[in-house]
């Protein structure tokens, strides 16, 4: 692989647009050239449903992202995610017309054209066709295929289906806002890419992914993809309870949840007053902190207990799937205090908090390990496995980028993270993968062919 790629990752989410641009170092860790964020607008749970605010906020976090880097960007691979999303299982089979010939690439790509073609809801259209397990000749749990003999090749398939205008609306705003899309990713598995490992993977694990305007789980057992799904509830859905509850407008409600959030009442004592800042002259506001705590509680559980609810439709309490590695908790909603606690008493699983530090390059800036930057980094993970140059260095001056006055800056407050592990032997690229590319290439030509012939 080239080590000059440089690749970029564009996380459109509900609360915040991050661009992060990315290469590879010597030692095939993660270092971060440039990142910039901007105030999502135009998005909503997940959806783009403001053409013209969010293509701003792409340019704004573009613009910052290449001024912190002296890169300028030309294309992009965007995460989805959204209340539309929907996975289902699939499987089919080629029969080969000479058995006696060695399965290649050519067969699996057959035979996932074939899954392409399935019907699918009136204005649904596949993303993803992820292969978990093939069948050669009657053969089972097969995970490598090619360069084997056999006339009947079966698969297993984890089929992601998404709307179809929602996707063109995405691919819309980033092509108007200057960009090439090199790649569509769903963002859970993006943000499972960047905090988890491989033994995670196969012992089986749950990453929930608690973002501004969806709550996004993904399912691994033996290493694959078993079961995705989208709960249309995040951050935001606390912030707008804790605004009601208090009566209190909503900057001041996500600050409050931010520095004095808890997700586990009994932490806070009854004395605990914090004040708020009257409006205009007005008497101060005191708000009890286990009132607040009251508040984010209940939301909390009810999202919980919504992703607890598809982790049993997949099945975890059958011994035979049951998920070893328990749950791993990321994204911005990861940061919450005390909500690994309550995870683990809802499910009766093992919880951490997902950083996405272990991919990263030593002496990256200590805010990018933070649990709301896993689904960039990943994202920018997936854009060096397509192997693009998605970014050229300038050699212009940086220009200034202008900072909104009135845009209220929070401090982070994380556990302390641990170092990265020691460089692990560089795998060999699955069929999986080589999977997931051809794929790909497909499909963003068929987005960028809808999009020329629209305009």
């Amino acid at each position: 692989m080239n080590k000059e790629t440089i690749a970029v990752g564009l996380d459109i989410g509900t609360t915040k647009i991050v661009a992060m641009i990315g290469k590879k170092n010597e030692y095939g860790k993660l270092e971060i050239l440039g990142v910039g964020k901007s105030k999502s607008l135009g998005v909503h749970r997940g959806v783009v449903n403001n053409i013209t605010q969010t293509i701003q906020s792409i340019q704004q976090a573009i613009m910052e992202a290449e001024n912190d880097s002296d890169y300028k960007i030309n294309d992009v691979v965007v995460g989805i995610a959204g209340q539309h999303i929907r996975s289902i299982q699939h499987s089919d089979y080629i029969s080969r017309p000479n058995p006696e010939e060695v399965i290649g690439e050519a067969d699996i790509d057959s035979l996932i054209n074939q899954v392409h073609k399935l019907a699918m809801l009136p204005g649904e259209e596949i993303i993803h066709v992820l292969p978990q397990e093939f069948k050669i000749d009657g053969q089972a749990e097969i995970k490598e295929p090619i360069g084997m003999y056999g006339g009947r090749l079966e698969a297993s398939f984890h089929v992601v289906v998404g709307q179809a205008a929602s996707i063109r609306n995405l691919g819309r705003c980033v092509k108007s806002g200057g960009l090439e899309l090199s790649g569509l990713t769903l963002e859970p598995l993006a943000s499972a890419d960047a905090v988890l490992s491989q033994e995670e993977k196969e012992a089986g694990v749950a990453i929930i992914d608690i973002g501004g305007g969806t709550t996004d789980l993904a399912i691994f057992k033996d290493g694959i993809i078993r079961h995705t799904a989208v709960i249309p509830f995040g951050g935001n859905v606390i912030t707008e309870d804790i605004k009601e509850g208090c009566s209190i407008i909503e900057k001041q409600a996500e600050l409050l949840k931010m520095r004095f959030g808890s997700a586990w009442p009994g932490e806070n004592k009854d004395n605990e007053i914090v004040s708020i800042p009257g409006l205009r002259g007005r008497e101060p506001k005191e708000i009890s902190l286990k009132n607040l705590s009251k508040i984010i509680h209940a939301r909390v559980v009810e999202i919980i207990e919504q992703v607890y609810a598809e982790i049993k439709i997949y099945g975890h309490e059958d011994p035979k799937r049951k998920l070893i590695a328990g749950i791993v908790l990321t994204g911005g909603g990861a940061q919450l205090k005390h909500i690994k606690q309550l995870v683990e008493y809802i499910t009766g699983m093992d919880t951490r908090i997902g950083f996405p530090n272990e991919h990263l390059a030593g002496g990256s800036d200590e805010e990018l390990s933070s649990p709301m930057y896993a689904t960039a980094v990943g994202l920018v993970m997936n854009s060096i496995r397509n192997n693009t140059k998605s970014a050229t260095p300038i050699v212009e001056l940086k220009k200034e980028v202008p900072v909104k006055k009135d845009e209220v800056e929070i401090e982070d407050s994380f556990e302390e993270v641990t170092k990265p592990k020691a460089e692990e032997p560089k795998p060999t690229e699955s069929t999986e993968e080589k999977i997931k590319k051809s794929f790909f290439d497909k499909y963003i030509e068929k987005i960028k062919e809808f999009l020329d012939n629209a305009e």
